[in-house]
């Protein structure tokens, strides 16, 4: 298993990748202009509505980052210079985020981050490139993000394609490790570029292994019963039942799959916002136990985020979540472009972003964080979680397994 060497590497790592804080919102655009300078953030998440509960978490880790950062004596190649963060609530909403992002970018943020939900991003992307300033997406699967041509955007986590192809591949893996060969799944997920592009993704690889995608349920994020979804996945008697959603509609199906028992093989969430969450084991109760989920993680293994996650814990009174870890990733990345770049000015930063390498990911990554030519995250990519003894822990593969997997990977109240 891959361990890192504590969080006193991070820290140094930050020394050379800090970005800096102070009362003003001026981005700064000289190389040398010391600690006098302040470099603005600006942090998009849904801080009110359906989604705070994971919104609110990823706003607090940017601000945590960012005084880690700084605690760590900044930005050392610009004197010194401080971060600062402006948080901006985007409802949940794609028209507030893409006016909230307008805001942030006509009063002089260096940079983005955000937003958790496709549709919400794409319209902070758009403004992000009309308006010459780098937004780092913490969490946003959807391809066609990236697919517009843009410079100014770039991704941390796996894209959709990654997902749901590596989400098929895995699954297919793991029945042939279980000598249970999956042959057919029923898929849920959620309306909207998120669940649409991460299961067509899925299909057409799963399809490649020899898996049939015998029902395809789509679903309002606003049900507050999936009965209805979950009856209709289970009529066509599928090996699997897959799930692309967020927190509260995959609870809900979780919630439906153990009052209403389908015989399957397994239950397994696809860049679900749901399943590998903390919180989901007590949510869930009985109803979540055995459950697996392909998704970017936060790497167990690594002793920098144990460290992270322990003060971020003490701090907000709350699990750091996997999206959180993301948040704050983005501000490093960030701060590294920065240290680099040695230049606020949102168009450098721009360019050293394009450049940048963080050799010590906080995710479960197959190398350092670097993007290609589309801004997309070069070596990320997910890993399968399951829920056991009321714990997430991480089965699949090898190289990142904390417990052994358990199979049939079905709810224990299924």
């Amino acid at each position: 298993m891959r361990r890192y060497r504590g969080y006193v590497i991070v820290l140094a790592a930050l020394s050379l990748a800090a970005a800096a804080c102070g009362d003003s919102g001026s981005s700064g655009s000289g190389g040398t202009s010391g600690s006098s300078e302040t470099i603005t953030i600006g942090s998009l998440h849904p801080l009110t509505g359906g989604l705070a509960g994971a919104g609110k978490p990823m706003d607090n880790a940017v601000k945590m980052a960012v005084d880690d950062i700084n605690a760590a004596g900044g930005i050392k190649s610009m004197g010194g210079a401080k971060l600062k963060v402006a948080s901006s609530d985007t409802q949940g909403k794609a028209e507030v985020g893409q006016s909230e992002a307008q805001r942030l970018t006509s009063s002089g943020a260096a940079a983005l981050v955000g937003t958790y939900q496709s549709d919400v991003t794409q319209n902070v992307a758009a403004v992000a490139e009309r308006s010459a300033v780098p937004l780092v997406i913490d969490v946003a699967v959807a391809d066609q993000i990236l697919r517009q041509g843009y410079k100014y955007t770039f991704r941390v986590q796996p894209d959709a394609t990654s997902m749901g192809t590596k989400g098929a591949d895995d699954l297919a893996a793991i029945g042939e490790q279980q000598k249970s060969p999956i042959k057919t799944v029923a898929y849920l997920h959620v309306q909207g570029d998120f669940g649409d592009s991460v299961f067509t993704a899925f299909q057409k690889e799963a399809t490649a292994k020899g898996i049939s995608v015998a029902k395809e349920v789509s679903y309002d994020l606003a049900i507050n019963d999936a009965t209805t979804q979950v009856s209709q996945a289970a009529a066509v008697n599928p090996d699997a039942i897959v799930v692309t959603g967020y927190f509260p509609d995959s609870l809900l199906v979780a919630k439906a799959i153990g009052a209403l028992k389908p015989k399957v093989k397994a239950v397994y969430g696809i860049a679900n916002g749901g399943f590998d969450d903390e919180r989901f084991p007590a949510a869930a109760g009985p109803a979540g136990e055995n459950i697996l989920s392909a998704n970017y993680h936060f790497d167990a293994t690594s002793s920098a985020v144990k460290d992270i996650r322990q003060r971020f814990q003490q701090k907000y009174g709350e699990p750091m979540q996997t999206a959180a870890i993301l948040s704050y990733q983005a501000v490093q990345v960030i701060a590294k472009a920065l240290e680099d770049g040695k230049n606020a000015d949102p168009k450098a930063l721009r360019d050293a972003i394009a450049k940048v390498t963080v050799d010590q990911p906080l995710l479960a990554f197959e190398g350092p964080i670097s993007f290609d030519d589309t801004g997309q995250n070069k070596n990320a990519i997910p890993i399968v979680m399951q829920v056991l003894s009321g714990k997430v822990e991480q089965v699949f593969p090898e190289k990142f397994k904390t417990v052994a997997l358990t199979w049939p990977a079905v709810p224990a109240a299924a």
